[in-house]
């Protein structure tokens, strides 16, 4: 299980495994493109500081 998301070419599902419900094989997708006006930025900043409490 990788820390990153993953999509499967085959059916465009996300997930974090590897194998996919359909038998395909998901793949890492790029990055978002950075925006300064960026939405999420506090979600994912409050996760880093989740991950580093684990």
């Amino acid at each position: 299980m990788s820390l990153r998301i993953l999509k499967c070419p085959k059916c465009a599902s996300y997930a974090l495994d590897a194998t996919c419900n359909c038998g395909g094989v998901r793949v890492q997708v790029n990055p978002p493109k950075y925006s300064p006006e960026d939405k999420y930025a506090s979600y994912r900043r409050k996760f880093k500081e989740m991950q580093k409490e684990n």
